[in-house]
């Protein structure tokens, strides 16, 4: 029997420091080994938690990983990634790669990363609010103005919708000073409405509220936020989409080497690995093997897992959990409808009347990306009926026009429909696998 050992690097150990110091983080970036990508090796000593930042650093830069090898036992971290950028071209642009070699050589980066569960980055001046409540027609709206009658300008906010539950992150500053608003009177009565507006006529689900004046990485919350609130567990509902449209999860023993073997197929799409390792790191699974590839629009991944105890998972009631988390961690990224992107100048209000033009029309938000920056508003909101029916263009059109000065684009879906290799060589990959693979 093989015997490994995860070795946690605690920040206030001397001899992990050491051991640092000794062995910085080193990254590789290659616009010469792939054809059409660039290829990123990161080496550095082990750590828990060491992949998912990674990653994060790469998803926030809006790289696309295409493929990758991921090896962790014993004391050292080897990652290999291929990454394009959102065109899928290979990465040329300078500041791009020298910024995200510099955090990812930063052991400040990565220990500040691993602080918290929850990936604190420094405070940007404004006031981070969290909701997680039942999800309904023009509940976003709702919410925006109860923030505009407070006098809440908002800076930057993310909603996702899985399994009739709603979780938004929303960054909001004074409308007056655009600073973060620390009174804690007027926070409580923001508190007090927001809570009310989230009940709405149903108490049958816990509604959740919280308010900070710390920065925070917002999709890593929106995923704890869901995951704590056991949007998996979520039964009789009907799945979104058709059955070959699903994520397809598949749990294994691999008993000789002392791993549970993990296989996700589903639908490729930006942030994908990093929703599957979010959600991993989640549930205290420590990866340390994976393969990674996709293709014309498909992914295929395996990673090799423990449980942080070092245990396997070794129980039915583990494994279909196990099962239903990877699934709802892929689905929750998912955004059913069509895809808008609204492009406007910043304006108080704006946001209020936005999402009232929607819910006048009879659209549902089932996803939504906000953002202002340099006085610009860049909004992308993916929309159905509230019957679930896909947008007519009759509808769109009317809100084109009530919209008026406000550019708004019909975005496509990001990955067209074609036959994939991939999914031909599972078998065959699996079965080497099993075979026994030299790590």
């Amino acid at each position: 029997m093989w015997s490994f050992q995860v070795v946690s690097m605690d920040d206030d150990d001397e001899y992990a420091k050491l051991i640092r110091k000794m062995n910085p983080p080193s990254v590789i970036t290659d616009n010469d080994a792939c054809d059409d990508a660039t290829v990123i090796q990161v080496n550095s000593v082990n750590a828990n938690g060491i992949l998912l930042e990674v990653v994060q650093v790469l998803i926030d830069l809006n790289l696309i990983i295409t493929k990758a090898y991921i090896s962790s036992d014993g004391k050292w971290f080897m990652n290999v990634f291929n990454v394009t950028d959102c065109n899928g071209n290979k990465l040329r642009d300078e500041k791009i790669i020298n910024y995200m070699q510099a955090s990812l050589e930063s052991n400040a980066c990565l220990s500040s990363l691993r602080k918290s569960s929850v990936g604190v980055k420094p405070s940007n001046g404004y006031t981070s609010i969290e909701l997680l409540g039942t999800d309904r027609p023009g509940l976003l709206f709702e919410i925006c103005t109860v923030l505009m009658d407070f006098k809440c300008n908002v800076v930057k906010a993310e909603l996702w919708t899985h399994n009739t539950r709603v979780a938004l992150v929303v960054h909001v500053t004074d409308e007056s000073t655009r600073s973060a608003i620390e009174d804690p009177e007027r926070l409580s009565t923001v508190k007090e409405f927001l809570q009310d507006v989230l009940k709405g006529d149903d108490d049958s689900r816990r509604v959740k509220m919280t308010v900070s004046t710390g920065g925070i990485h917002t999709q890593r919350r929106l995923h704890q936020m869901m995951y704590d609130d056991r949007d998996y567990e979520e039964v009789g509902l009907v799945e979104r989409g058709d059955e070959k449209s699903r994520p397809q999860v598949a749990v294994m023993d691999c008993k000789e080497k002392n791993y549970t073997i993990i296989v996700l197929r589903s639908k490729d799409r930006p942030k994908l690995l990093f929703d599957t390792i979010c959600t991993l790191t989640d549930m205290q699974y420590v990866v340390f093997h994976g393969t990674v590839d996709t293709e014309n629009g498909e992914a295929y991944q395996e990673y090799c897992i423990r449980h942080i105890d070092g245990h396997r998972v070794n129980t039915k009631a583990e494994r279909d959990r196990l099962v239903r988390c990877l699934e709802a961690a892929i689905q929750r990224r998912d955004s059913e409808g069509l895809e808008l992107e609204l492009r406007t100048g910043d304006g108080v209000g704006l946001l209020s009347d936005i999402t009232r033009i929607f819910r006048d029309n009879g659209l549902c938000i089932t996803k939504a990306e906000i953002s202002t920056q340099d006085s610009k508003a860049v909004d992308t909101f993916y929309v159905l009926e509230m019957s679930g029916s896909p947008v007519d263009a009759k509808t769109i059109d009317s809100i084109r026009r009530q919209l008026d000065h406000m550019v708004l684009r019909v975005k496509q879906e990001p990955f067209p429909s074609k036959p994939s290799k991939v999914m031909s060589a599972i078998k065959f990959l699996l079965g080497n696998f099993l075979k026994g693979r030299h790590w």
